[in-house]
């Protein structure tokens, strides 16, 4: 566990020492405080005028507000998570240490939990943010916060399984460009597949649906957690580093 917390700290250090984590805060802070905006502000103005026509409908700030946001930041995380992975090995293949690191007395599964976790970190870091900014709707309003919790967790595993599989994509090349590239195509892929169930409804397609993320996180935004979901989420993370640590074996035995 020591081996692993000193290349998590070591790869924090990388990304706070560079723009990368200071540009991804500020992207992530501007999207998401204007997404807040936007949406509560659409919020507030079809409540008032409902209010002004005397309509005493109930509205619901859970399913018109936070629902909404979460949706949006979900595919932004789509173009950010491949940005905070694409550098964990390729990186350190450009520079030359990723010869010094798979030689090192350190597990294989180590330094892919080390990186990992790192990235996951950083990735709590940028949805830290979107707490504070939700944090408005509480105190000012009264949502209900299981959906809430539920829709973060949700947001929070579809990240860090697209973490996972760029972290593999990662090992496979030493070009940042080319790893965060192939990471956003393979994310969009993975959430376009559920546009499958536009052509029918059998078993095939079917297939395709629950192989996408999107899919799967609709659930949490809603306020249910749902086993097969959790299941689902669970098994891509490890086949994600699983496919990562056999990458850096092979990378280990060439070494």
């Amino acid at each position: 566990m020591r081996n692993i917390w000193t290349i998590c700290r070591r790869e924090l250090y990388s990304y706070f020492v560079s723009p990368i984590a200071w540009v991804l805060m500020t992207i992530f802070a501007v999207l998401s405080g204007a997404f807040t905006y936007l949406i509560g502000a659409e919020f507030s103005k079809r409540a008032l005028a409902m209010q002004m026509q005397g309509q005493q409908m109930p509205m619901n700030l859970n399913e018109m507000v936070i629902a909404p946001i979460f949706s949006n930041i979900a595919v932004v995380s789509l173009f950010l998570i491949p940005l905070i992975s694409m550098r964990l090995f390729a990186e350190e293949k450009r520079q030359g240490t990723i010869e010094l690191l798979v030689t090192s007395p350190i597990t294989d599964v180590e330094i892919v939990a080390g990186k990992w976790l790192s990235a996951v970190i950083l990735l709590l870091t940028l949805l830290g943010i979107l707490l504070i900014d939700c944090s408005f709707f509480f105190f000012y309003g009264n949502p209900d916060w299981k959906p809430f919790a539920t829709g973060f967790v949700g947001i929070l595993l579809q990240g860090i399984c697209l973490l996972a599989f760029g972290t593999f994509i990662s090992t496979l090349t030493k070009n940042q460009i080319v790893a965060g590239a192939v990471g956003f195509a393979l994310a969009l892929l993975l959430w376009i597949l559920s546009w499958s169930t536009a052509f029918g409804n059998s078993d095939f397609v079917q297939v395709l649906n629950y192989i996408s993320i999107v899919s799967h996180l609709d659930s949490f935004t809603r306020g249910v957690i749902d086993t097969k979901d959790v299941i689902y989420y669970l098994s891509m993370i490890f086949l994600g580093l699983f496919l990562t640590t056999r990458s850096l074996e092979s990378l280990r035995w060439r070494s």
